[in-house]
């Protein structure tokens, strides 16, 4: 049935280019009738071009990407095959034009079905007996915003779906520590340095294997993006795996090396790692420095100091045939193990333009921290938020840090 949108001259339009331009597709059965106006313009001096099509067969011709909306009459016969279903022209249509803006047109009689019609995804409905030129302009504006509204919101859904699932992953993806019958106590914080991420190039774990050894690591992939930290996560898992099949020291690093030269994605790329197992009496450890700063200990009575780093060997991925030393390091009876990544030193001392805080700076906070009473995880938060605030602001660095801790035995 036609269309009755009232004659317009075209001459009383505004030139082309002088205003915003809008097209709408008209799917009816009678484009021969009132629409033989190839324009309209709205009140607010948008031109709307029209195109007419007889059928949903001509009109998928004719709907190219600069249609922004589709006017389709309901009483359009249906496609084949859908003959009891009375919206099936505008399913059809929805199909073709995932994109565009729709409009229902119906009968006044049909206003159920019109309202139907919009809660299968026409964006409005229009009325036959009640449809005129400034009302269709109208409507035309207000689906296409409505349109670019709902796809915005579907953008954003998305996008919020994609984070949440990428926190998922990434909770996931953090170690869980395996200590299960051992004494000593454990606490860890980790704060990637790339803005909204939950995962960085840093990794740690730590596990107690049947001999009753604790064996802790900590460790830094050199850069910041998503690629590092898979990389990481790829390293602590190969390091939890070899460490229960029995592998320690420098026979462990070698493999741990193999490994990431065989996932890195170029050869710039390498890793530090410090690995500490404790012996199950708790009393004495064994220490391997791969490039990485040497722990802090702090025993019971005594201030805290950095274990020794002379005998450490490189960096993972730097030297082919590398070795790592391992050596005896005695605890004492109580003592408390704070393992970093290298994010907790680099920091500035005193805001922007100041010196590095370095390991002496971070030792002498550490200290201050823990005559202060600070133990476990409040010793580490302390830590880091210390650190953030001599920094003058965020760290841009990957911050890992652990802490193993055995208290005096009673007696």
């Amino acid at each position: 049935m036609p269309v009755p949108v009232p004659r317009q001259r075209i001459d009383s339009l505004p030139a082309p280019g002088t205003a915003a331009e809008l097209t709408l597709l008209v799917v009816e059965d009678d484009p021969a009738g009132a629409l033989a106006v190839p324009e309209l313009l709205d009140a607010v001096g948008t031109r709307v071009r029209v195109r007419t099509a007889r059928n949903l067969t001509e009109a998928e011709r004719l709907l190219t990407d600069d249609v922004h909306c589709v006017l389709v009459d309901l009483a359009l016969p249906a496609p084949r095959g859908a003959d009891d279903d009375p919206l099936a022209p505008l399913r059809h249509l929805l199909r073709l034009a995932p994109r565009h803006a729709v409009l229902a047109l119906a009968a006044s009689a049909d206003a159920e079905l019109a309202a139907e019609a919009v809660r299968v995804g026409a964006q409005d409905h229009l009325f036959r007996e009640e449809l005129d030129g400034r009302l269709l302009s109208r409507a035309i504006r207000y689906a296409v915003e409505r349109k670019r509204a709902d796809a915005v919101q579907v953008k954003l859904a998305e996008s919020r779906l994609r984070a949440q699932e990428n926190a998922r992953l990434e909770r996931g993806l953090l170690p869980t520590p395996l200590l299960e019958g051992s004494e000593l106590r454990f606490a860890a914080r980790y704060r990637p340095g790339r803005s909204r991420a939950l995962l960085g190039g840093d990794f740690y774990d730590t596990v107690r294997t049947p001999d009753g050894t604790v064996h802790a690591m900590i460790g830094d992939v050199c850069g910041h993006g998503p690629d590092e930290a898979a990389l990481g996560v790829e390293l602590r898992i190969a390091w939890r795996a070899l460490t229960f099949a029995g592998l320690c020291g420098d026979e462990l690093l070698s493999t741990m090396q193999r490994v990431l030269e065989h996932e890195r994605e170029s050869e710039e790329i390498f890793a530090t790692l410090c690995t500490v197992d404790i012996a199950p009496d708790g009393r004495r450890a064994g220490l391997c420095l791969a490039g990485h700063p040497a722990p802090l200990i702090a025993r019971h009575g005594s201030m805290a100091r950095l274990l020794p780093y002379e005998a450490g060997g490189p960096a993972l991925g730097l030297l082919p045939h590398a070795r790592w030393p391992r050596r005896q390091v005695e605890l004492g009876a109580a003592w408390s193990l704070l393992m970093y990544t290298d994010g907790l030193i680099e920091g500035r001392s005193a805001g922007p333009g100041s010196p590095r805080l370095g390991q002496d700076g971070m030792v002498e906070m550490i200290n201050r921290q823990l005559a202060a009473g600070l133990r476990g995880e409040e010793l580490l938060d302390a830590a880091v938020t210390e650190v953030r605030a001599l920094n003058g602001g965020e760290l841009t660095d990957d911050v890992a840090v652990l802490a193993l801790e055995r208290v005096r035995p009673r007696g």
